[in-house]
This record gives C-alpha cells, sequence and structure tokens, in this order.
C-alpha cells in the first residue's frame, strides 16, 4: 500500500538582519531545517510525476478486444438526414451517418473496428433523407455473454447517445438469438417501408390515389429509378407489396394539410422512391394521366426509358399552416406552388408528356457498354438491393 507523504509544513522566511543576529547553532538548525523541507518537496514532485506517467501509460494502453465477450445485435437508428450527404461512409466527406456512428462504436469500445463487427444495414438512404427506423445488424462488445441477461446488458443506446450528434439517436436494440447468429439487417429483411411526405396543395388525390394502386405486385421498375448498371446492378424486378396515399391528420381538403406516400416492399432501387413520387405529383397536378404508371412499368411495350428530368425535391422546411393570401388569384397561385416546388429543374412553358419525350439508352445497350469496360459480368446477372 503507498503511503502519502505528509504535506510540508510552511516555514516561515527570515530577514537578513535576523539570521545576522542567530549564533552558530541556530544558523546550524535551520540549515538542517530547510533541507529536510527540500527533501520532502522533491519526494512529493517525484510521487506526481510518476502518477502522471502512469496515467499516461494506462491512457495509450490499447483496448484489449481479445479479452472481450460479444453479442449480436439488431440496433434501431433514428436520424434527421437534412444535413448528412446520405447515409452510407463516402470517401469525399465525414458528413455522413455511418462515418459519426462508427466514431462512436469506436471511441466507445462497442467495437473495434467496422471490418471485424458484422455490420450490415436494412437499407440506404440518400442525401437530405431522414429515417426514425434505421435497423442495423452488429456484434457489440458484452458484459453478458451471447446468452446473457439482457436487462444486465450494457446500455448501448445511452452510451452511443453521448457520442452522437444530436439529429442522430440510437432509440432501441434487442438481441439476435442464437440459433441464427448469421443474421443480417440486410439479406434476411422480408420488408422496408417508406413514408414520402408532401403539402395538398391542389394535387388531385384521387388521381394520384388510382396511379398507387398500380404500383403492388412483383415488376421491373427499371422506368422508375436511376439505373445503375455501372456498379452492377442490372436486375430491376421488385416487390411492391403496398402503396397508399394517406393523410398525417385527418383528411381535409385544406391545401395546407400535410399527405404522405406510404409505400412497401421487399427491397427498393436507387432514387425509386423519388422518381415514383415525381410522377405521381405530375399526376396530381393533371399533367400526367394515372395510367402513365402502367405504360412506364410496360417493359416490352416501352424498352427505353423517358429522360425524366423531374426528380422529387426533399421537404427541407415544415409548411406553415397558418399563411394567408390577399386576393383569390393569389391564394390560387400560392396553392399550386405548395407542390410545383416539389419537382425541381426549369419548368416549361409547355408541358411535355413523358411518353413523348426523348428516351435514353436500354437497358441491354448498358450491359453492354459496361460489359466492355468490365464492369458488369458476362451473365448479367448481378444484382444488388438498395
Amino acid at each position: 500500500m503507498d503511503t502519502v507523504p505528509p504535506k510540508p509544513k510552511k516555514l516561515k522566511s527570515a530577514t537578513r538582519e535576523e539570521l545576522l543576529n542567530l549564533n552558530k547553532d541556530d544558523l546550524v538548525d535551520k540549515i538542517l531545517q530547510l533541507e529536510a523541507h527540500n527533501a520532502q518537496l522533491k519526494n512529493i514532485i517525484g510521487k506526481n510525476i510518476s502518477g502522471d506517467e502512469e496515467t499516461e501509460r494506462k491512457r495509450k494502453k490499447p483496448f484489449d478486444f481479445s479479452r472481450c465477450q460479444y453479442r449480436r445485435v439488431l440496433l434501431r437508428i433514428l436520424y434527421f438526414g437534412w444535413d448528412y450527404q446520405g447515409l452510407a461512409v463516402q470517401e469525399d466527406t465525414t458528413q455522413t451517418i455511418e462515418h459519426h456512428l462508427f466514431h462512436a462504436l469506436t471511441k466507445s469500445c462497442l467495437i473495434q473496428s467496422r471490418e471485424t463487427s458484422q455490420y450490415h444495414r436494412c437499407g440506404r438512404t440518400d442525401k437530405g433523407v431522414s429515417a426514425f427506423g434505421q435497423v442495423i445488424s452488429i456484434s457489440l462488445r458484452s458484459n453478458q455473454g451471447e446468452n446473457g441477461d439482457v436487462g444486465k446488458e450494457m446500455p448501448y443506446c445511452k452510451i452511443l447517445n453521448r457520442l452522437l450528434p444530436k439529429d442522430i439517436r440510437a432509440v432501441a436494440w434487442m438481441p439476435i438469438p442464437s440459433d441464427r447468429p448469421e443474421y443480417s439487417a440486410r439479406f434476411d429483411c422480408t420488408q422496408r417501408q417508406y413514408k414520402y411526405y408532401f403539402p395538398r396543395g391542389a394535387l388531385d388525390l384521387a388521381a394520384v390515389r388510382a396511379a398507387c394502386a398500380q404500383l403492388p405486385g412483383a415488376r421491373d421498375f427499371r422506368h422508375l429509378c436511376k439505373m445503375d448498371v455501372g456498379n452492377g446492378v442490372t436486375q430491376f424486378v421488385r416487390e411492391v407489396k403496398r402503396a397508399e396515399i394517406l393523410p398525417v391528420d385527418e383528411e381535409g381538403d385544406s391545401p395546407y394539410s400535410m399527405y404522405y406516400l406510404l409505400i412497401e416492399g421487399n427491397a427498393f432501387l436507387w432514387h425509386q422512391i423519388r422518381c415514383i413520387m415525381g410522377v405521381l405529383l405530375l399526376i396530381g397536378q393533371g399533367k400526367e394521366s394515372p395510367d402513365v404508371i402502367t405504360e412506364l412499368l410496360d417493359i416490352e411495350k416501352n424498352p427505353r426509358s423517358t429522360m425524366i428530368r423531374d426528380a422529387l425535391k426533399q421537404l427541407e422546411k415544415q409548411y406553415e399552416d397558418t399563411c394567408k393570401s390577399e386576393t383569390d388569384e393569389l391564394e390560387r397561385d400560392r396553392v399550386t406552388a405548395h407542390t410545383d416546388c416539389l419537382l425541381h429543374g426549369v419548368k416549361p412553358k409547355v408541358y411535355k408528356p413523358l411518353l413523348e419525350r426523348q428516351t435514353c439508352s436500354s437497358l441491354e445497350e448498358r450491359i453492354e457498354y459496361y460489359k466492355k469496360k468490365r464492369k458488369v459480368q458476362n451473365d448479367g446477372d448481378v444484382s444488388s438491393d438498395v
């Protein structure tokens, strides 16, 4: 047991005159007292220095993950994506959800690295997109082990939320059963759900709902997504199980009432949701017929995709339901603007229907192009769920 040296007593300083008046014995006593005091100070300083060095040594000592137990878990993440460049890690920016998530996971020593954590995400979200139920599967350090008591487990959400930005939260976790250690949030997910919010404005919701009714089923959505053949995606059949337009609160006819597209499916393609929503807005504005959905899904009749430049713009601000117009004409313009702003790009004076627009390269032509670049396998059977 280490002993703490007593705190040295403060010596009373003596003036030159006082020292000159002391006899020889008193001077010797004074010198011995000063030497003892200096020795005591050196001892205290030495212990403080060695203590700091030990603390620094412990701080630099790497965490020994080989001595840890681990537990496979599903972790539910919530985030507001307006200020982020998307969910997935990117080489040219650190402003992604995964960058901050893995920073918190490694700093808290819940994982050693992404590569060793058996990490899978349920799906990706693009720049500006938020998620209230993103799920990941991952192996985390545990104080209970694979089959230990969940109630006594480390408070994973609390630990992560101390290190995550305020607009990214870990909201819940659950253990993956030990008899399914390879369970993946991506590959074992049977259903995914998106909600896309928009103001009613002057939209014809009956026409939009009629168009939504044509979406469910296993269809080829190559004309309602951004074809990513260069990254090996050559299969575009996805099953939509449900597609509905629903009110946020009570259904109303006010142009300021908020609605959302609820769409459920087994998996989704790159920009599939925003492309679908963009076409639905055009239908709601009366620029397209609800049957255009059927036409775009008919690959044999329309082998080439129209060059749809009207993509859905993300809602970044809440709509205020206290807006009032000064005249009926201004009110009509404002109501129309509520949904016009969701479609970006230059608004043409004369609208040209989608099926009459210039077409781009077909899927087969794109596959052949990337085969020559050796970015797609020769059998053309590579697919990737997003």
